[in-house]
């Protein structure tokens, strides 16, 4: 893909979480890579994931440099560019807070694997432990959770949810399952507790 369709592809999906809810505010980022130009596009901090626009869009080198754009980063940029650096099969994450996943991750609650398809396409979504949005620390315990090269998801405690996929889609798609075997999951123990 080419960078004017990789920050198209990118504002659809950010627009599509946003609508859906899963990212209240200004919460919430994205970023794609584009490996053969060695670039990180990114959402700019403060803004919506609803309303974002091209001119919402930095361009970072590997290192976290801002290269094109005005604005700042979002501020979880260090855990986007270390899971980049950390596992070269990845060139797209998404991070938002869809209601039943986040729930899971503020109860310290790892996901259970309820269905077929979690089993067969999830595998596993580690939960890691606290740390302050946009510190260093949560920065590090992310890119941890990542090393498993099964794991496309991980919870982060009090949190939300990173999803990863070698494109946009893919790690939409991530987010999706994972939304949904929460979903499922929390049903499914209030089904079996009362019925």
């Amino acid at each position: 893909m080419v960078e004017g369709d990789l920050k198209e592809t990118l504002i659809k999906i950010s627009k599509l979480v946003g609508i859906r809810g899963w990212c209240p505010g200004s919460s919430g980022n994205i970023s794609v890579l584009n490996p053969k130009k060695g670039e990180v596009y990114i959402k700019i901090s403060g803004k919506r994931m609803s309303d974002l626009k091209f001119s919402d869009i930095l361009t970072l080198d590997l290192d976290g440099k801002v290269i094109e754009g005005r604005g700042s980063p979002s501020k979880e940029v260090n855990f986007h560019i270390g899971i980049y650096k950390k596992r070269e099969d990845v060139r797209a994450v998404l991070h938002t807070h869809p209601p039943y996943a986040t729930a899971y991750a503020v109860a310290g609650r790892e996901l259970p694997m309820v269905t077929v398809t979690a089993k067969l396409i999830l595998k596993k979504v580690p939960l890691v432990d606290y740390a302050p949005p946009g510190s260093n620390e949560l920065a590090d315990l992310v890119v941890k959770g990542f090393e498993d090269p099964e794991v496309h998801s991980v919870l982060m405690k009090n949190h939300g949810v990173v999803s990863v996929g070698e494109t946009l889609h893919e790690a939409l798609s991530i987010t999706e399952y994972v939304e949904n075997t929460a979903e499922i999951g929390f049903l499914s123990s209030v089904i079996r507790r009362f019925l």
